[in-house]
């Protein structure tokens, strides 16, 4: 069975985060437009910290169809389809973010986004709604991943398969691009 993180593995923010970052004028345009070095950038003003979480907030929220299937992430799920493979979505996500005036429910947002991508189209990603789970802690994730019988993991998250609690016998995967995680999963998978 495996296991696919959802934020910054199966969907990607990038231009979204760039772009509002400088709506909001919190980074100059023609800044790098990488996701870390937006944070990064952000954690440098005054309240750098906050602003940074009322940006994720809005991404996250009220802006999440916006953002884009990471490329290769179809082709990815497709092809563990042709070889049978179940398929879970498991993701650390609170059902609302700390600084939203909205107050619009991540977990929603999330699965509208997934259903405009066709995740939950036999012809599209052929994922059911039961197989995408959303955790409100890391531990509950980790947890999930555990209760799901997981035996491969693919996250973006180091840190996530360096908690103690992260199953010993679960294959790890570090997400850094679809076309690397392909070539190293169905190489190593056996």
């Amino acid at each position: 069975m495996v296991g696919i993180d959802f934020d910054n593995t199966l969907v990607s923010y990038d231009a979204l985060i760039y772009q509002t970052a400088l709506e909001r004028g919190l980074i100059s345009a023609g800044a790098d437009a990488g996701k870390r070095t937006v944070r990064d950038q952000i954690r440098l003003l005054p309240d750098g910290e906050v602003e940074w979480q009322k940006l994720q907030g809005v991404i996250y929220g009220p802006r999440m169809a916006q953002a884009q299937l990471m490329a290769g992430a179809a082709e990815f799920i497709r092809e563990c389809r042709a070889r049978t493979w179940p398929l879970y979505i498991v993701s650390h996500k609170t059902e609302f973010a700390g600084y939203d005036d909205t107050r619009t429910n991540l977990r929603d947002a999330a699965l509208a986004w997934m259903t405009s991508q066709r995740f939950f189209e036999a012809a599209g990603l052929g994922f059911l709604r039961d197989q995408v789970f959303f955790e409100g802690t890391r531990e509950a994730k980790i947890a999930r991943i555990g209760a799901l019988g997981c035996t491969h993991f693919i996250d973006d998250l180091e840190e996530v398969f360096l908690e103690p609690s992260f199953p010993q016998d679960v294959r790890k995967f570090l997400f850094v691009s679809w076309p690397a995680v392909h070539d190293d999963f169905f190489t190593r998978r056996s």
